[in-house]
């Protein structure tokens, strides 16, 4: 590894922001690949910080030849190294799930979630649906959100969007269930559903609106509203499906936070 891609690393893990015109390359591929970096725009220029410094280690690499290196972590290129690897899973009814080949029931107590780590040996029957949230808020409180997915008429397997390793979409195209995004109902909601999940699932991927989405939008932010139209005022929608929500956001001039759909 090059001391200029170390040097950005550790600017990374201290939660600091890198220019585009220093991070490019090799390593950005490989860090975007694992969702560990997001762009910031300030004006014409960008540069990019860490979704969370704590997942960017930095590894010694204070060794004469590459040999050497491979003798330590087994990688000569080693970046960085993940110890939690997966994504959190909840329920509201019992989800009978498989786990390299054995039963595996996902049904936790209320105020609890599980973790499912090897992810890539974790599968589904083919009728439940997954839904990814966003927000950890909704995620964890999935029961009081009940009467929403009524109309999913499914089984319902909740992940979470957080932490963003990357794990979760790569599992999302190994198997072939269903997938509803439940977002914040605002431009950026919608582009994190048409960046993350639908370019990759396709038509199989679709964004959750619920049946209040006018209703709720007129008592919205104008602010998140007014944040957000300069970055995805004039975004690509490619799944028509979400174009109604679009206009609606549009219409309003107005953003919605999906933890308003949790009852007390």
């Amino acid at each position: 590894m090059k001391k200029s891609d170390i040097a950005i690393l550790e600017i990374l893990a201290r939660g600091e922001t890198v220019g585009a015109s220093r991070l490019k390359g090799e390593l950005l591929e490989r860090l975007r690949d694992e969702h560990l970096i997001v762009s910031v725009s300030h004006g014409s220029r960008v540069s990019y910080r860490a979704l969370d410094p704590s997942m960017i280690e930095v590894p010694d690499l204070s060794f004469e030849t590459r040999a050497d290196q491979v003798a330590a972590f087994g990688d000569s290129k080693v970046l960085y190294v993940r110890s939690c690897p997966g994504f959190p899973v909840n329920s509201y009814v019992p989800i009978h799930a498989c786990l390299d080949g054995r039963p595996l029931d996902i049904y936790p107590d209320e105020g609890t979630f599980m973790f499912v780590s090897d992810w890539q040996k974790f599968t589904l029957p083919e009728d439940v649906v997954v839904v990814g949230v966003e927000n950890m808020e909704n995620f964890r409180k999935v029961r009081s959100q009940r009467y929403l997915f009524q109309s999913l008429c499914a089984p319902v397997l909740f992940v979470s969007r957080y932490p963003q390793t990357g794990d979760l979409v790569h599992w999302l195209q190994t198997i072939s269930n269903r997938y509803v995004h439940f977002g914040d109902l605002d431009l950026a909601g919608v582009n994190i559903y048409l960046t993350e999940f639908y370019n990759r699932l396709g038509e199989r991927a679709s964004f959750f609106i619920p049946f209040d989405t006018d209703e709720r939008l007129r008592l919205g932010s104008r602010e998140r509203y007014d944040n957000q139209i300069a970055r995805f005022g004039h975004m690509a929608v490619p799944d028509t499906r979400v174009q109604y929500l679009v206009d609606l956001i549009h219409k309003h001039k107005k953003g919605y936070d999906q933890e308003g759909y949790i009852v007390p």
